[in-house]
């Protein structure tokens, strides 16, 4: 056995509790190495000695490009557990405890791994309505002026003081709201919209005050009027958070800018490194990214948390917000967002907490801070496979295993995953413009463990380069191509919807063919099952797999067309660039 790749860790996303009496346990293991594996679980507070165990047999639930994860869930009638497992290559047989290789068993309870006590405080709870969601991004600056119309006109707002409100594209949220049907048509049921509070920027991720709608995109009476029609329509609002840093204009960064050292609010900020402050042409302070117009915050300061913990809070209780997405949340301390959770959980318990974190976050994901985060990872492998073909069906499927072992489940089964946000260039134009490619990876992120977020314009076929292209006007007049889109994208999420058993269940690759380039993987077990079948290759191919289900017919229920299944094998045949959802009869 290679016992250097063999892994265990209590209190991660290899040991955790689902519920007060059910705990999952995983280990990893060298790729191809074990044949066998299996954990002892006792009561850790036993009187007798030696303890009894139960013993739960482990399966191979994902295997990524250097590593096998075993996994097992099991009901406890303890809360205090230990436990031991019992490996094997099939040519040797060891214990595994107390982070060493045993060919006896030690009775000594004290050396076994532990979980020493199963609270209900420290479990990962994630909105059940989140989990269930398609979540659909707005840029609201960019998305709708009115029903079906976007203005494209500029135009700028005074504030008082000198200070101006920005907007390129005319976008309002009297455009959103009057835009509800078409995203409940789409199928959307959570809208998250980029930040609206009054800013100078048309992106508003310089916040003048945390308090007032930008009165670019209308009024604080607007916003109420969209989160109570959408309501009615059965879709949630997520809003933007900005904590990390504020716009220039802030009320405590001017003060500090008019009163230098004397401000009372000089230590609101992290960094302030000489007096009086300047911010061109080199900020004498630390900022977002360097960016001058983003003095970083000092969340650790207590006045500081209070305020913009009130703030997320004020916007739950005044408004009925359903979540926040919280900007650039890696770099703000841990302490703030505990405190922050406690806060707006107290309010409203099923409020959806998502942290842009764009890689590994497992810090801010053990169930004291955030419900779900930003899942870029899954976008740069769908981008690598999917849009450059820089990757095999073999090293996408790798990917993908390695991502869904990242996280305990509560959390997996939540993240925000996302193949295009304001942040990046679109997927369409990653992918040359090939649409059929957008269809594809739009498939497979419809079908995938987790949330999907669709930014605004991809169910049209979008494309973006830059900044501005990415986060360009909406098409609201349709021609063929969008309309074919939409219809696509709306015929995933109507899938979606109708087999939310199979996709809240297990995934399991079922072929990776790297010559043909095609990719079958299932959703869920059973007679609710689903397999879905990805032609990542511009030729047409056919492949025979062989199924454990004593069905007898295949619905593709994308495509709307039967398939047949001939002596226990799924007949799968597509079209170069293509993708299929068998559902078995």
């Amino acid at each position: 056995m290679f016992l250097e790749a063999i892994y265990h860790s209590t209190y991660s996303e290899y040991s955790y509790a689902l519920s007060e009496n059910e705990v999952v346990l995983r280990l990893r293991a060298k790729k191809g190495d074990l044949t066998e594996c299996s954990v002892f679980v006792g009561d850790r507070m036993c009187p007798h000695n030696p303890i009894h165990t139960s013993n739960y047999a482990m399966k191979k639930v994902a295997s990524d490009r250097f590593f096998d994860y075993f996994e097992t869930t099991f009901v406890t009638p303890y809360t205090r557990i230990c436990y031991y497992f019992v490996i094997s290559d099939g040519k040797e047989t060891l214990y595994y405890y107390d982070n060493d290789f045993h060919t006896t068993l030690n009775p000594d309870r004290q050396m076994y791994f532990t979980f020493h006590h199963i609270r209900r405080e420290d479990i990962a709870r994630v909105p059940q309505w989140a989990k269930v969601s398609t979540i659909y991004q707005i840029f609201p600056d960019s998305f709708a002026t009115s029903r079906r119309y976007i203005s494209q006109k500029a135009k700028k707002v005074t504030l008082g003081n000198g200070i101006q409100s920005n907007s390129i594209n005319g976008g309002t949220l009297k455009g959103v709201t009057e835009n509800l049907d078409y995203l409940a048509d789409l199928g959307i049921d959570c809208i998250y919209m980029t930040p609206i509070f009054a800013s100078n920027s048309w992106h508003k991720y310089d916040t003048i005050d945390y308090y007032t709608i930008d009165p670019c995109l209308g009024s604080n009476e607007d916003f109420k009027e969209l989160v109570q029609k959408a309501h009615e329509k059965g879709i949630r609002v997520i809003l933007d958070a900005v904590f990390n840093h504020s716009g220039p204009d802030f009320f405590a960064f001017r003060d500090i800018i008019e009163k230098g050292e004397a401000s009372a609010y000089k230590d609101w900020y992290y960094n302030i490194y000489k007096y009086p402050v300047t911010v061109e042409p080199n900020p004498g302070y630390e900022c977002f990214a360097y960016v001058e117009t983003m003095p970083k915050l000092n969340t650790g300061h207590p006045e500081v948390m209070k305020y913009f913990i009130d703030v997320a809070v004020h916007w739950i209780k005044e408004y009925d917000i359903d979540g926040w997405r919280f900007d650039v949340a890696n770099e703000v301390n841990f302490e703030f967002w505990r405190e922050l959770r406690k806060a707006v959980k107290a309010v409203k318990p099923d409020v959806f907490l998502i942290g842009e974190i764009w890689d590994d976050a497992k810090p801010w994901v053990q169930g004291e801070q955030f419900d779900s985060l930003m899942n870029y990872n899954f976008k740069y492998a769908c981008v690598d496979f999917f849009a450059k073909r820089r990757i095999s069906v073999a090293q996408f499927d790798a990917k993908i295993q390695s991502l869904l072992m990242r996280y305990r489940k509560p959390i997996q089964e939540s993240l925000m995953n996302l193949i295009d946000s304001h942040d990046v260039p679109r997927f369409v134009t990653e992918a040359g413009g090939d649409l059929r490619r957008l269809k594809i990876a739009a498939l497979f992120h419809l079908m995938h463990v987790g949330i999907p977020s669709i930014y605004y314009g991809d169910e049209k076929g979008f494309s973006g380069l830059t900044e501005a292209e990415y986060r360009r006007p909406m098409l609201w007049k349709d021609d063929e191509t969008s309309m074919n889109m939409f219809n696509y994208y709306k015929d995933l999420i109507k899938i979606r919807k109708n087999n939310l058993k199979a996709l809240s269940g297990s995934y399991t690759t079922l072929l990776t063919d790297t010559p043909k380039e095609l990719y079958v993987f299932k959703r869920g077990e059973g007679k609710d099952a689903l397999i879905i079948a990805i032609n990542n290759g511009e030729n047409e191919c056919t492949a025979h797999l062989p199924i454990d289900s004593d069905a007898k017919i295949a619905e593709d229920i994308l495509n709307k067309k039967s398939c047949e299944i001939v002596d226990g094998k799924l007949i799968i045949n597509l079209k170069g660039v293509s993708g299929a959802i068998y559902s078995l009869k």
